[in-house]
């Protein structure tokens, strides 16, 4: 058990600075190639955060664990809405005025539609992985061209700018990209391994295991991410991080462990852990686009938010303790 404990502390650690590095390696490459600020700061940046998701998902799936995939997609998106916007409102208040983040709420309500529906059948296969992997792509495509449309007067395109290294050389580029590929899957199996040893010893499933450690810890980099972003006053940079970030997850995410390998849902999920997502995510909207003119998720907010994913994680670890799922 102690080893187990390490391999997930150890991997925790090695996924959050390999993603930190990949993601600073591939900006700096891509600037220096001459690719438009604004692309770097959509893709990369965007969704660099959402790395660790990603290669644990993946890895998992590849090692026949579906629970740690799923859960981690999942879990993923509440920990990102409840607890990482919910504390980083409470110590500093989001103002939100960029027109970008009014479009994106509707299109991950969309995608939390689709995704779910996707899985109501309690199976993931090939095709809805590819189904999802198109859908990430022309996400992908909106979002630059809604970049593009909206231009500098659009705070998340300044913010998001901002945060591109222009003065790192071609060669350290290179080699922190390399690192950070090299890092994620290695870390990655270093911390499913931790993971299904701890799930097997304490005779609970795997998917408590992804929706609650595993969730948390690859949010870290949101966390981190959020609360550097509020510090500086970039609030739509810190509330943009999440939807994309959430977005990705269920469309990156599960799209690329779907296939990886085919995977089964428990019913659960969707009664549970997918209504938690959508409840979580609909109080965000109602709580912070309430008004046009002063949209702001404040503290009391933020409360709301962190006590949802308080109580929801509550529920998670009665169920393991009592047997369930």
């Amino acid at each position: 058990m102690l080893i187990a404990i390490l391999q997930i502390v150890g991997g925790f650690m090695l996924l959050v600075w390999g993603a930190d590095r990949l993601v600073a390696g591939a900006s700096g490459l891509a600037s220096n190639l001459g690719m438009s600020p604004l692309i770097i700061g959509l893709t990369i940046i965007g969704f660099g955060t959402s790395a660790p998701e990603l290669v644990v998902s993946a890895v998992a799936s590849l090692r026949g664990n579906p629970g740690i995939a799923i859960g981690n997609a999942i879990g993923s998106n509440i920990t990102n809405i409840g607890l990482v916007l919910g504390a980083t409102a409470i110590l500093y208040p989001l103002r939100i005025d960029s027109i970008t983040l009014h479009r994106e709420a509707p299109v991950l309500l969309l995608i939390m539609i689709a995704s779910t529906f996707l899985l109501w059948d309690l199976n993931l296969g090939h095709m809805d992985g590819l189904i999802l992997i198109f859908g990430l792509l022309a996400m992908l495509v909106w979002m630059v061209w809604l970049g593009i449309n909206r231009g500098e007067q659009d705070p998340l395109v300044q913010e998001l700018e901002a945060e591109i290294p222009r003065d790192m050389q071609m060669s350290r580029a290179v080699i922190w990209t390399i690192v950070g590929i090299t890092i994620l899957p290695l870390s990655s199996r270093i911390l499913v391994e931790g993971a299904v040893t701890i799930a097997t010893t304490m005779g609970i499933s795997d998917t408590i295991i992804g929706l609650t450690i595993i969730a948390l810890g690859t949010s870290l980099p949101e966390l981190a991410a959020a609360l550097a972003s509020a510090m500086k006053n970039e609030h739509d940079l810190a509330v943009g991080n999440i939807l994309g970030s959430n977005m990705f997850n269920l469309l990156g995410v599960l799209g690329i462990a779907a296939l990886v390998h085919p995977l089964t849902v428990q019913p659960v999920l969707l009664s549970r852990d997918v209504l938690t997502m959508f409840l979580l995510t609909g109080a965000l909207f109602a709580l912070a686009l309430r008004k046009r003119q002063t949209n702001q998720l404040n503290r009391i907010g933020g409360l709301i938010l962190l006590t949802g994913y308080i109580v929801y994680t509550g529920i998670v670890i009665n169920s393991a303790i009592h047997g369930g799922f």
